[in-house]
C-alpha cells in the first residue's frame, strides 16, 4: 500500500537544494548534522515539523542493505543520501519551523536501546540509486 505522506525523489531533490541556500544562524544549525548523528541534547527539537517520509509502503519491509560504492559508512559526512537504501528508506523528513531547513529522521534500536538519529538533507550526495537486484 502507498504511503500518502511519501515524499518522492524529485520533491526531496528540491527541498536539499532549497536546505543548501540556507545561511540563516539557527539553533537547529549549531551542530554540523552532515552525517547521521544521534540527536543532540541540546538540539531544538520543537522547532521540527514532520513534512513527510521515504517509507514507500507502510506495510512492506524495506531493505537492510546500504548503498556506498565509494569508501564511504553510514557515518561519512560524504555518505551517498539513497532514499531506497537503509536507513533512508526508514527515514520521516522534518523541517525547522524557523529557517527551513529539512532533516532526516529515524530511529535505530538494537537489543536493549533505541537510538534517535538525524542527518541534514544535502543535494550533493543525494543519489536516485535503484536497488540492485
Amino acid at each position: 500500500m502507498e504511503n500518502d505522506s511519501y515524499i518522492p525523489f524529485d520533491v526531496l531533490q528540491t527541498l536539499a537544494r532549497r536546505t543548501d541556500t540556507i545561511t540563516a544562524e539557527c539553533g537547529c544549525s549549531a551542530p554540523a548534522l552532515d552525517a547521521w548523528t544521534s540527536v543532540p541534547i541540546s538540539f531544538p527539537e520543537q522547532q521540527l515539523t514532520a513534512i513527510g517520509t521515504l517509507v514507500r509502503d507502510i506495510y512492506s519491509e524495506p531493505t537492510f542493505e546500504e548503498f556506498h560504492p565509494e569508501t564511504t559508512n553510514i557515518w561519512s559526512a560524504d555518505a551517498p543520501i539513497a532514499p531506497l537504501y537503509y536507513p533512508y528508506n526508514r527515514c520521516a523528513i522534518w523541517e525547522c519551523s524557523s529557517c527551513r531547513r529539512v532533516y532526516l529522521r529515524y530511529v535505530e534500536g538494537g537489543g536493549y536501546f533505541v537510538d534517535s538519529r538525524i542527518r541534514r538533507l544535502k543535494s550533493n550526495v543525494l543519489v536516485d540509486a535503484p536497488i540492485s537486484a
